[in-house]
């Protein structure tokens, strides 16, 4: 079972009485249906409906919550959340020294991992474990990388910015990381006019190439418009968050879509349940 460990992984405790309660208020992700042994995504929007932080919930014991986060912004998160807490019975606590390491694979070996290893719900279509506190050795994280990249699965920072995008934009809409059957949560109603409305064009995209592809920010262009950015890649394989729109159009017209001077092909993460529009934008509406 191949594995690694995320160097550039943090994690924060929430635990208290009001715990479930104080997180169900804020955050995307619907606590209800969360249940042990699993980790899910989620984000902190802004009032806006934009991604200030995004995350992998678990359940760590009766009224303790693990949020799993780069390493890079926890303190910042730990902020953001202490200052929505007011009164709420809860202790937000960052770990001073966290081992994550994740594995993936066949599904009967957890032997790297302790017993509470728990599964990440972002991968429908195989099994990956998560695993807090123990790890035997470092693994082979650019392995993991290229697993995550060829199933469609973005990240802020690797594949996009924060304060930049949507949830819809990175597919938490259909990881589980968005709960429409919930009650409010900081952006809720953005994020429920997006749904209902259908209205979601930034769409996720897994990028083909012969050659290796260009560095994250580089612009997808059909005729010399930009209909997206790439992320992370690795090597010929990576992602791009693009208008799905424009990206139907070039495809109805016959026309390359380009990757800095790559010509690339672009598909929908296999799992995914969107599709390109069935009727491509024009010239006006672009």
């Amino acid at each position: 079972m191949p594995f690694a460990l995320l160097k550039d992984r943090a994690l924060i405790s929430v635990s208290g009485p009001d715990a479930e309660h104080f997180l169900q208020n804020i955050v995307t992700t619907d606590l209800d249906a969360l249940g042990a042994g699993e980790a899910k995504p989620g984000a902190l929007l802004s009032p806006q409906g934009k991604i200030l932080f995004d995350f992998l919930i678990s359940r760590a014991g009766e009224n303790v919550f693990l949020l799993e986060c780069r390493a890079d912004m926890a303190g910042d998160f730990v902020r953001r959340l202490t200052l929505y807490k007011l009164r709420a019975k809860a202790e937000i606590t960052k770990a001073d020294q966290a081992l994550v390491a994740v594995a993936w694979g066949n599904e009967s070996t957890t032997s790297q991992f302790d017993s509470a290893a728990v599964v990440d719900r972002r991968f429908p279509d195989d099994v990956v474990t998560r695993s807090y506190g123990n790890a035997a050795a470092s693994g082979d994280a650019t392995a993991w990388q290229a697993f995550r990249i060829a199933h469609g699965i973005a990240e802020s920072g690797a594949d996009y910015a924060l304060g930049d995008a949507f949830p819809h934009d990175v597919l938490l809409d259909e990881t589980g990381g968005v709960g429409f059957k919930k009650g409010c949560y900081i952006g809720q109603e953005v994020v429920s006019r997006m749904q209902h409305r259908g209205t979601a064009r930034r769409r996720v995209l897994i990028v083909q190439a012969v050659l290796p592809l260009a560095a994250a920010g580089t612009e997808l262009t059909v005729d010399g418009r930009a209909v997206g950015l790439l992320g992370s890649n690795a090597g010929t394989t990576g992602l791009a968050i693009a208008r799905i729109d424009r990206v139907k159009a070039a495809l109805d017209a016959g026309l390359p879509i380009i990757a800095g001077d790559v010509p690339v092909t672009v598909a929908i993460p296999g799992w995914a349940k969107f599709t390109f529009p069935q009727e491509a934008v024009s010239a006006e509406e672009a």
